[in-house]
């Protein structure tokens, strides 16, 4: 499944990191960082039919366990907000309280203003976005019940301390937190603070601490691959996403498609029957498949050839303003054959007339040459994440006609 995560700052000015992730293939389609909210609705065309999920900063939200008593009810659980009365600063009646996970008698609980929850929801829908699902952003960071996760997003550092709390703030002054705790830690027990590090944070001069080296991949994948493993959505009660009428369209959709699957079979059937011409269709049909597999060697066996070909040219022959991914690919030999880059996944969006592929190169310099050879010959050409692995170097290009 494909989704657009969007991490929201702690004010409308500040940057918003965002990526579209398939979760199927383990692949990033795009990303990038806005400079403020004001752009947020430049990824409209990018969240497509695609699931929303939004990151907010933890440093807005309370994060705390609640001891229920032996058999509780609805009425205990009502009574929550009052449990915390002491520990929350304000009125509680402006504060919307989210239940999390259930572990024996101990109940999470996360408690954010209501305004604020507001205020990210009509920076969402201003920007023409539908938010599926809110998580506090420490709660995407994996989880290790051995050590504390960090990460850094731009100025950012996100800490995960357990199941259910973290802290997330600017770099500078909360490394100094996480040195301070480690160092209480040493005075209480003598044992050392271990800390699984996803970002490039340099902790070897940090005392008292054991830094484990997690995989490096962009901050944001880190955070999309863990937002879609969470159960949790700040989205409750009265601020509950409402996806009725897109479930019915869904029942609809596939009632149609297969009436219309159908229809054809139907009219396929009819036809053999009044013409009778089983001997000439039998050897036609013979002709067809011989063409079919040398036209598609690799795509194996098929139900019914006609639906096949038409999804198969269709996937081919798409495209807006006489632009299609045939098209396309002819027209960037030259950029290939110069650059000896090679492409392992394809996938055209028509709408956009747009090619995105993962591509393999020699070296980082191919692929930049590739790069500007393509515009060269009048494309648009946007680059992605780019890894090495072994000695060759795969990146992520979007290419525009």
């Amino acid at each position: 499944m494909e989704q657009l995560v969007v991490r929201l700052g702690a004010n409308p000015n500040d940057a918003i990191h965002w990526i579209v992730w398939s979760s199927q293939q383990d692949e990033i389609i795009a990303s990038g960082e806005l400079p403020d909210a004001s752009h947020l609705d430049t990824l409209s065309d990018r969240a497509g039919g695609r699931p929303i999920s939004t990151l907010v900063p933890t440093s807005d939200i309370l994060l705390k366990w609640v001891s229920l008593p032996a058999k509780a009810g609805r009425k205990a659980i009502a009574a929550i907000p009052f449990m915390l009365e002491e520990e929350i600063s304000g009125d509680i009646s402006q504060q919307f309280f989210a239940l999390g996970p259930k572990v024996g008698l101990q109940q999470a609980v996360a408690i954010v203003n209501k305004e604020k929850l507001k205020t990210w929801l009509d920076i969402i829908n201003g920007a023409g976005l539908a938010c599926h699902q809110m998580l506090p952003d420490v709660l995407a960071l994996p989880y290790d019940q051995e050590a504390w996760s960090i990460l850094e997003l731009g100025e950012q550092l996100l800490v995960r301390q357990d199941s259910w709390s973290g802290l997330q703030g600017e770099a500078e002054w909360l490394t100094q937190a996480i040195q301070h705790q480690a160092r209480q830690l040493a005075k209480k027990s003598a044992e050392t603070l271990n800390i699984k590090n996803y970002s490039g944070l340099d902790l070897t001069e940090f005392e008292n601490i054991t830094n484990i080296s997690a995989p490096l991949e962009m901050p944001m994948k880190v955070l999309a691959e863990g937002a879609s493993h969470s159960q949790f959505n700040l989205l409750q009660g009265e601020f509950k996403v409402k996806n009725q009428s897109n479930g019915n369209w869904k029942k609809w959709r596939l009632a149609a498609a297969l009436a219309v699957i159908a229809l054809f079979t139907s009219l396929i059937d009819k036809t053999l029957e009044l013409n009778k011409i089983e001997s000439q269709v039998a050897s036609l049909k013979t002709q067809i498949d011989s063409e079919y597999k040398r036209a598609f060697p690799n795509a194996g066996a098929y139900r019914n050839l006609k639906t096949t070909m038409q999804q198969k040219m269709k996937a081919l022959e798409q495209g807006g303003g006489g632009s299609s991914i045939l098209v396309m690919l002819s027209e960037l030999r030259p950029a290939f054959a110069a650059s000896n880059v090679k492409p392992q996944t394809m996938r055209f969006d028509s709408k956009r007339a747009e090619l995105r592929l993962q591509a393999v190169a020699n070296n980082f310099e191919s692929l930049d040459k590739f790069k500007r050879q393509a515009e060269a010959q009048g494309f648009v050409v946007e680059q992605g994440s780019i890894n090495q692995k072994d000695n060759q170097v795969i990146g992520t290009l979007s290419i525009r006609s």
